[in-house]
């Protein structure tokens, strides 16, 4: 965005200094505004892998406790099997 000098502003030093303060006023409030953006958008970052690291954690959770689960379904049954493998096999050589 080009800025247009007004004939005033190129004759008179005093308006042009100003005309350029007010310049840098606005713009350093957009640089303010701008800063401020970053900073809220970094801090949701920030807060977005926080939860990710502890949705992963609690997600391992589940699948240890899942397998765990399965492990000892399939130990009790194989438990069971020879127990009972055990009292057939004393029926049968008698």
């Amino acid at each position: 965005m080009a800025m247009q000098q007004s004939r005033l502003e190129r004759e008179n030093l005093e308006a042009h200094v100003d005309l350029c303060a007010e310049r840098y006023r606005v713009l350093e409030e957009k640089l303010n505004r701008l800063e401020n953006k970053v900073d809220s958008l970094a801090e949701s970052v920030g807060k977005m892998a926080e939860k990710q690291t502890t949705d992963k954690v609690a997600s391992n959770r589940l699948v240890i406790g899942a397998a765990g689960t399965v492990i000892a379904g399939l130990l009790s049954t194989i438990v069971l099997l020879l127990l009972n493998l055990q009292t057939v096999t004393p029926m049968m050589g008698s």
